[in-house]
């Protein structure tokens, strides 16, 4: 409990130095790419090693429309949009 409350605790402002404000604009981005890009290229704990994996291509497709139109929810349906058929129709 004492750490938790070290930073009310002390009489002075706190504050980050500029090094650390500029690295945390980047968190959620490096957090983000920390938790999909295992999913999109592991499969069981290894690497895939085969192309026929729907994962792959949604996440191409999806990229590319995000880098194309810069919208998240477009981005997730064209992400979709290739995953679904080739996962449900191919079995990939």
């Amino acid at each position: 409990m004492l750490t938790r409350c070290f930073f009310f605790i002390l009489d002075r402002p706190w504050g980050l130095p500029e090094w650390a404000h500029r690295a945390l604009h980047y968190a959620p981005a490096a957090a983000l790419a920390g938790v999909i890009a295992p999913e999109i290229v592991m499969t069981q704990g290894h690497l895939i090693t085969t192309l026929h994996d729907a994962r792959l291509y949604a996440a191409v497709v999806g990229g590319a429309y995000y880098f194309w139109r810069r919208g998240v929810l477009g981005t997730m349906l064209a992400g979709m949009a290739v995953y679904l058929p080739l996962h449900l129709g191919l079995g990939w």
